[in-house]
């Protein structure tokens, strides 16, 4: 028996299920009302489509002297590297001059990306350590109301070696679920096609009532006889309700916001691990639009290849040098390397811009970062580039060129507090920041 007190103010409480009580006589009074609390950032109308997030990775910077912006607006003029970006500069945010302090430490690619999306330190040596990265934060706040919590890609096997003392995982994961673990990454379109659509119907498919009944059971025993008739009336016109929606969802019928997809409209990728780059990157990217589509997830992350990568790229006629060494030169072909990682930023945002959700699509529903643990190939981290493209559900203003190189707060985990707000979160502090980049 439950020791809390009944009164007309007790839920009926289960797993992710509250429920209130029909008004009893045996229940003493409550007091009045309050007001209903404000609208918080984050909260969605019944009708509207959810906020989402991807965070794609390109490891070793980008050309030194083609990743700028200039001006505001729809007319912001951008360097050559994110040229493929031009048709989005209304919907984009351009953010110079964040940085992780704790990078700047090893000034090796371990040492800058492990804790890219953290600002948390590393430990070096053998063991493994860094922080819960902002996607994982998101997931594991928001995670239960989707099949998946979070779905993290890659198109670039991680590498288990150690260099200068650091551990290369750290240069091969930007999604970490805790301090010691990074999430698991799948490489395998085909493998990552059956974590979204190959398992059973999720548990929200159960009626709310079978999520109660133990405390429903409670308060039948300690009611009048009166009250009892009138508690199982109830329970019942609630069952009876559900039964009605779900044969109105059978049937189209249902009302509020619903995927524009309920299941994947492309087969399955081939088994095994695509040889064709460019047919490696699209099928992932696919993926991540059908995961938001159908709303099997929210938060995605999606590493395009690894921090000190050894990918190739024949397809652009460089196929001489790999990924790693390029980036020490700014040369014509390390700018056409780059424009092909920022081609897949516009594909999946041209995608997700095809798709209406009411009066938005759903890229003006999602949140689409870019991000590199170094500004280029020489190791720059104490400005790291940045790029955002979407409008998390109408909080973004589009059309934004942002430099905080000069301003003494201009911690990366800044911006994290402030994606974390678009879903509701708020935290006092995520990594070395305390408040979120009030532009963002």
């Amino acid at each position: 028996m439950p020791t809390y007190r009944l009164t007309r103010r007790t839920m009926l409480r289960g797993l992710g299920v509250s429920m209130a009580l029909p008004w009893m006589e045996s229940l003493p009074a409550r007091a009045a009302d309050a007001p209903p609390a404000p609208k918080t950032p984050g909260e969605r109308g019944p009708n509207e489509a959810p906020v989402r997030m991807a965070i794609l990775f390109s490891g070793c910077g980008f050309h030194n002297g083609e990743w700028w912006a200039k001006g505001q607006g729809p007319e912001m003029q951008l360097g050559q590297v994110l040229a493929p970006l031009n048709e989005f500069r209304d919907r984009l945010v351009f953010i110079r001059g964040l940085y992780n302090a704790e990078a700047l430490k090893g000034n090796i690619h371990s040492s800058q990306t492990g804790n890219l999306l953290s600002g948390a330190p590393l430990s070096a040596g053998g063991t493994i350590r860094s922080g819960t990265s902002v996607d994982q934060v998101i997931a594991q706040r928001i995670g239960k109301r989707t099949k998946l919590p979070s779905l993290v890609l890659g198109c670039e096997k991680a590498n288990p070696s150690v260099h200068k003392n650091y551990s290369m995982l750290y240069s091969s994961h930007i999604s970490w679920s805790s301090p010691t673990t990074p999430t698991p990454l799948e490489v395998y379109p085909a493998l990552a096609f059956d974590q979204l659509f190959k398992d059973g119907a999720d548990r929200g498919d159960q009626s709310v009532l079978d999520e109660v009944l133990s405390d429903a059971k409670t308060v039948r025993s300690r009611v009048g006889k009166q009250d009892q008739y009138k508690l199982d009336e109830y329970l019942n016109s609630v069952r009876e309700v559900e039964q009605r929606i779900e044969q109105a969802g059978k049937r189209g019928e249902l009302q509020g916001w619903r995927p524009t997809l309920d299941k994947p409209d492309r087969p399955r990728p081939a088994d095994g691990y695509p040889q064709d780059i460019v047919e490696h990157m699209r099928l992932m990217s696919d993926l991540l639009v059908l995961a938001f589509q159908t709303d099997t997830t929210r938060v995605c992350t999606l590493k395009l290849n690894n921090d000190h990568g050894t990918l190739r790229f024949p397809h652009l006629g460089v196929d001489y040098m790999i990924h790693h060494l390029l980036s020490h030169n700014d040369t014509p072909d390390w700018l056409k390397v780059n424009q092909f990682f920022l081609e897949q930023l516009a594909y999946i945002a041209r995608k997700l811009d095809a798709i209406q959700e009411g009066e938005r699509t759903a890229l003006d529903n999602s949140m689409l970062m870019l991000c590199s643990s170094m500004l280029n190939g020489h190791h720059d981290a104490t400005k790291l580039p940045v790029v955002l493209v979407g409008g998390g559900g109408g909080q973004i203003q589009g059309g934004q060129n942002l430099d905080y190189l000069d301003n003494p707060n201009r911690q990366m985990c800044r911006l994290y507090l402030s994606l974390m707000s678009k879903f509701g979160i708020q935290l006092d502090q995520f990594g070395d920041a305390t408040d979120p980049l009030p532009e963002v």
